[in-house]
């Protein structure tokens, strides 16, 4: 279906027909991505001394029990409960449709993303959708580890990143920030406005921001401009597994 949405006065059409998914298939039976080399997503049918959910083992339907970690078996979208003692939830945090966004491909720098390479264009500030090079379908079932540490922010890279109010960061590793830092956390505290070294909102409102990680942006999208879905499981949690949509955008 064709449709047409009105950004920064500018009309622009798209097509629900026509879109990428940037998030990585949650593969049980092969190869995952994997951060902190943490245990494998995993399906196993529930049985007890009554019910088999298994239709191979004589049971009348397929019914499994799944175990995963969101932050660390795949795409999934977080909020500010990632890092602070009070409960919030990322399924109450997103309640638009569609955002408008910006793709863009950096090259880390000594495995830094700094903050000359963060550029959107006005009206498209709302989501940051981040490629990193080098690009490869290995993001896919990539393991992080101490030995394969994937790239990070500059906080100065997430000072401009605020100063431009992007709302939804979107990136395709698994943490803005460096991946052994002592639990620091220092990009997470400054993208979401919590006082570094402290785990409170001190009575504040929670931020209304989201991070998506561990997305893969094949190498056939352009970088530009899009419409953005941040479709996630309807979790009661800190993070849920999502899978980010984009829409290509034609201007009229």
């Amino acid at each position: 279906m064709r449709c047409s949405i009105k950004i920064d006065n500018r009309l622009y059409y798209y097509n629900t027909d026509h879109f990428h998914d940037l998030s990585i298939p949650m593969n049980f039976d092969g190869d995952q991505a994997n951060y902190f080399d943490v245990e494998r997503a995993s399906t196993n049918p529930f049985q007890n001394e009554n019910i088999i959910g298994d239709t191979k083992q004589g049971g009348g339907c397929n019914f499994d029990v799944v175990t995963f970690i969101p932050h660390c078996n795949g795409t999934h979208t977080e909020c500010v409960g990632h890092i602070v003692d009070e409960d919030i939830h990322v399924n109450a945090i997103i309640n638009d449709t569609l955002f408008p966004a910006t793709v863009i491909t950096v090259k880390p720098e000594s495995n830094i993303i700094d903050a000359d390479q963060i550029q959107v264009e006005e009206g498209f500030n709302i989501a940051l959708i981040v490629r990193t090079l080098p690009n490869s379908d290995t993001k896919l079932s990539m393991t992080y580890d101490e030995n394969n540490q994937p790239p990070y922010f500059s906080q100065e890279a997430m000072i401009k990143i605020n100063d431009l109010d992007i709302r939804h960061l979107i990136v395709d590793i698994p943490t803005i920030d460096p991946s052994y830092d002592e639990g620091r956390l220092t990009n997470h505290h400054t993208f979401w406005n919590v006082e570094q070294g402290i785990h409170s909102l001190n009575k504040s409102s929670p931020s209304s921001k989201t991070i998506t990680e561990m997305i893969y942006v094949k190498d056939d999208i352009s970088d530009g401009l899009y419409l953005l879905q941040i479709q996630i499981t309807n979790f009661e949690s800190d993070a849920a597994p999502s899978r980010p949509i984009i829409f290509p955008l034609e201007l009229s």
